[in-house]
């Protein structure tokens, strides 16, 4: 009878520690240090340049699922491009006041629009022979309470190297790099990104 008291109290002295430890100040210490840094490190806390940087950083990947999501398994030929690297962010803005596109006057004047000009190096493969293309775009984004959005985006392709002129600009926001673009803001809004 004595021997099974002392396991029950060596029982209940276990539970004890156990549960006392639990509630020990260094632990929820450092759980609010996490907790700090990620809101420090969250979409919406980001300057531009930081977060320019992370998203031409994945880009590429955001791109080629955006573009394989897009493909007909139905047609048996089908050209596609392949994103192999984005970069050369320039983040000095245009004046929208003296830029005229009848298309499109909703940009002017708008205020609160952060603009980004990048570059983007793709890769197609036609009739089995690879063929490469450079891609200058022009973001336009705003910041929210929620994180950083995509207001628009226009978009121009060329060959490279330099063969022929670019392509008129384009709006590009429902092409497979608004679209990358989009899902990676959203995954960064959803702090699923690393910063």
């Amino acid at each position: 009878m004595l021997k099974n008291k002392n396991y029950y109290l060596l029982l209940v002295c276990s539970f004890w520690v156990f549960v006392s430890n639990t509630f020990n100040y260094p632990v929820l210490a450092a759980k609010s240090v996490v907790d700090i840094t990620q809101d420090k490190f969250s979409c919406s806390n980001q300057d531009l340049d930081t977060l320019i940087t992370k998203l031409l950083r994945d880009l590429p990947s955001y791109f080629n699922r955006a573009t394989q999501r897009a493909r007909r398994l139905d047609r048996s030929v089908e050209v596609y491009s392949y994103m192999l690297v984005a970069g050369k962010p320039d983040f000095q803005p245009l004046p929208l006041k003296r830029w005229r596109d009848e298309a499109d006057k909703s940009i002017n004047g708008t205020k609160g629009l952060e603009q980004v000009f990048f570059t983007t190096l793709e890769r197609q493969y036609v009739k089995g022979k690879a063929v490469q293309l450079q891609g200058f775009h022009w973001l336009f984004l705003t910041k929210t309470e929620s994180g950083w959005r995509v207001a628009m985006i226009y978009s121009q392709i060329g060959g490279y190297p330099k063969q022929k002129p670019p392509t008129p600009p384009r709006e590009s926001s429902d092409t497979a790099v608004g679209q990358g673009i989009k899902t990676w803001l959203r995954d960064c809004r959803a702090k699923s990104l690393r910063f």
